[in-house]
């Protein structure tokens, strides 16, 4: 676990920098006189080693394999130490004037390197598994099945039941939200416009719902590619689904037809609600409250749990009333279905 790997880490750095105070103790370079000195120096070293977790505590978390992480943390924190070294040869006592200098520069060396070291690592632990970050130039793609992240559209946040959906634990992969979708949900959150502000500012609950969520994996993507330039929110939502390998979630019929037509997954709210509601068949039965008069003649309107709507034959008179229905045919489009039928009599619980 990530956790655990950092709490090994920390652990790691304060023993090495407590042992780095121990070696500056034992060492000719410090003064035996007086005898704080020492102490200090020690305290010094847990204080700096303190620090440096303190400040990578402030960094929000992300994920990365712990292996990889600790090769190429080592890697790039020896590298970088030698190059910061050469770099400040310049600025550094002259190793040959004396042993103490000597012993300086080593034991600065050995402290600089312990602290990249531990930065590299750390980073790369909380970074997301995706070497395009490590090696720019370099991109490589797991293929990894049944793993490809989610992008939420703006729509679909705003709607609300995502929340409902990601609690149900249907969705075991990564929820990826990207910056520029942020920024057009709060613009429409700024909105003059009332209807507009409040759906907004629900966009913006919805979404801080699923961060402070611990069972959601969920990535604010806020990386400009180059590919995005020019492009509107929509496009820039297909082009980022084929980045990352990904689908997009969303309730636009737009965005819907531009995606499938870029060949990106798609994953609709409104078809993934309608294919989970009761399939009704021409003949079957089933108990409605009739809630007010059909536009037609005889006609009473009804919802069922689930919020389809039944148009009713010849229940315009039996309004705020538990009625059985006889289903004579449904019909079913990207928007909702609806059941048409005919009045069968007062509920058998009525």
């Amino acid at each position: 676990m990530p956790a655990i790997a950092l709490i090994i880490l920390r652990c790691l750095l304060v023993m090495v920098l407590a042992g780095l105070g121990v070696g500056l103790i034992n060492s000719s370079v410090l003064p035996k006189e007086p005898a704080w000195i020492p102490w200090i120096v020690f305290t010094g070293c847990l204080a700096i080693a303190g620090i440096v977790i303190g400040l990578d505590l402030l960094v929000r978390r992300k994920r990365i394999e712990t292996m990889s992480a600790v090769y190429f943390g080592l890697l790039v924190g020896v590298l970088l130490t030698y190059v910061v070294r050469l770099a400040l040869t310049p600025l550094l006592p002259d190793p040959g004037t004396s042993r103490n200098a000597q012993q300086i520069v080593y034991w600065m060396q050995v402290g600089l390197g312990a602290i990249i070291c531990y930065t590299c690592i750390s980073l790369l632990i909380q970074t997301k598994d995706d070497f395009r970050f490590i090696i720019p130039y370099v991109e490589f793609s797991k293929e990894v099945k049944g793993r490809s992240p989610y992008i939420l559209d703006t729509s679909v946040v705003i709607d609300g039941r995502i929340a409902d959906v990601v609690d149900t634990e249907i969705f075991d992969t990564q929820l990826v939200m990207p910056r520029f979708a942020i920024g057009e949900l709060q613009g429409i959150a700024d909105s003059s416009d009332k209807l507009r502000r409040s759906r907004g500012r629900r966009g913006l609950d919805i979404l801080n719902k699923l961060r402070a969520n611990p069972k959601v994996d969920l990535m604010i993507f806020d990386r400009d590619l180059s590919e995005f330039s020019g492009q509107p929110v929509d496009m820039k939502l297909v082009l980022l689904a084929k980045h990352l390998n990904g689908k997009v979630i969303t309730n636009d019929y737009n965005l819907n037809k531009v995606a499938k037509l870029h060949g990106v997954g798609v994953i609709n709210l409104n078809d993934l609600s309608n294919s989970l509601k009761p399939v009704y068949l021409p003949g079957e039965s089933t108990e409605v409250r009739i809630v007010k008069p059909g536009e037609e003649a005889g006609q009473g309107i009804g919802y069922l749990d689930d919020g389809t709507m039944v148009v009713v034959e010849g229940a315009r008179e039996h309004v705020n009333q538990l009625v059985r229905v006889a289903v004579t045919s449904v019909l079913q489009t990207s928007a909702g279905r609806m059941v048409f039928g005919r009045y069968d009599g007062p509920a058998r619980a009525a």
